[in-house]
Parts: C-alpha cells; sequence; structure tokens
C-alpha cells in the first residue's frame, strides 16, 4: 500500500500539509513538512517533562516528596581503565541502610487523654490518676465500671468534676472520661 499525497485545490496555494515554501527562479516548489514544527514541540516537551519527573523538589514541602517515603537507593560504582588494559567485570556497589527496630511497647500507657473509655491493666495501668479538671464549662465527668456494657448497673463510681481532682483504678475495671484534661498517673 503506497500513501499518496492529497493534491492542492485549484484555487488555493495550499495543501494537506500547509502553504508551499518559497522557491528561487527556476526551482520546484517544496512544501513544508508538519513533521519538523510538531517534532520541535514534541521534543520541548520531552525536555520539560523529564526535568519535571527528576526536579528533587516539592511545591509543597520544599523537599523531596518521594524521598520523605523512599527506601534506600542501590549506588553503582563504575572504575576507568586504562587504554589497551583488559575489560574488569563491572563492579556494582549496593548501599542499603538498617532500619531501626522499633521499641516494644512498654506496657499500659500511664498518660491518656480526657476523652474515651479504657480498659485497666491493657489500656493504662491501674494506679491513682489526677487531672487539671475540666476543658470547658461543661465540666469534666469520669466513671468506673467493671465491664464495657454501658448498663446503669455496671458503674463502680463516677463523678463530675468543676476543677482538679484524682481518681484510683484497678486492674480489670474500665474507666470512662469525657470533656476532662489529660489524665496522669501519679502513684
Amino acid at each position: 500500500m503506497t500513501f499518496q499525497q492529497p493534491s492542492p485545490r485549484p484555487h488555493d496555494d495550499r495543501n494537506a500539509f500547509g502553504p508551499a515554501a518559497p522557491t528561487g527562479p527556476g526551482q520546484p516548489a517544496r512544501r513544508r513538512r508538519p513533521a519538523l514544527k510538531y517534532g520541535a514541540v514534541a521534543l520541548v516537551s520531552l525536555f520539560v517533562g523529564v526535568g519535571i519527573g527528576t526536579s528533587n523538589g516539592s511545591a509543597e514541602t520544599g523537599t523531596g516528596a518521594a524521598d520523605a517515603k523512599a527506601g534506600p537507593r542501590p549506588t553503582v560504582t563504575v572504575t576507568e581503565r586504562a587504554a589497551g588494559e583488559a575489560a574488569p567485570a563491572p563492579t556494582v556497589t549496593k548501599t542499603v541502610t538498617s532500619q531501626p527496630k522499633k521499641a516494644e511497647p512498654a506496657g499500659p500507657a500511664t498518660a491518656f487523654s480526657g476523652e474515651g473509655e479504657y480498659l485497666v491493666g491493657e489500656d493504662i495501668k491501674a494506679g491513682t490518676y489526677k487531672t487539671a479538671g475540666p476543658e470547658d464549662e461543661f465540666g469534666c465527668y469520669w466513671e468506673r465500671a467493671k465491664d464495657a456494657s454501658g448498663e446503669f448497673g455496671s458503674i463502680i463510681a463516677n463523678n463530675n468534676l468543676e476543677g482538679p481532682g484524682r481518681v484510683t483504678l484497678n486492674q480489670g475495671e474500665y474507666f470512662k472520661t469525657n470533656r476532662c484534661q489529660e489524665w496522669k498517673r501519679v502513684k
């Protein structure tokens, strides 16, 4: 199959590829090739795309966004040789950074938020805790319970604090706190 260029229209000096290029006396008319125009645009786009793809910056953080999550990168070492010397086998050096070991949890917490429900002995350590009081004008509510059912009969003790307060929590109890500042273990 052969491709034929469309012929120019008789009333126009343009063809499918644009107007004819100017010619000198005695020279045949030459047509412009759109591939050169589009090729230049494609080449510029390629350079811009490669530049963006290899940039090490991020508009949001000012640092490489990929570097924050990237693991160790391999390092390639190239050894040059003198003229006439036999080519040695390529040398590849891989640099691996070991990840720090995660510390084992130290057990249940000894300080916790004034908003939530905690199992004593699992979520928080047993002991006496204090709070600076309510976060707002509505007061600080705390509750010790024998289970997490939420039933009235499961409440061991509760209180609404207007100021600082203390409570002693025993192993296996549930402790519920609302609108309180942080609780910290004192003993």
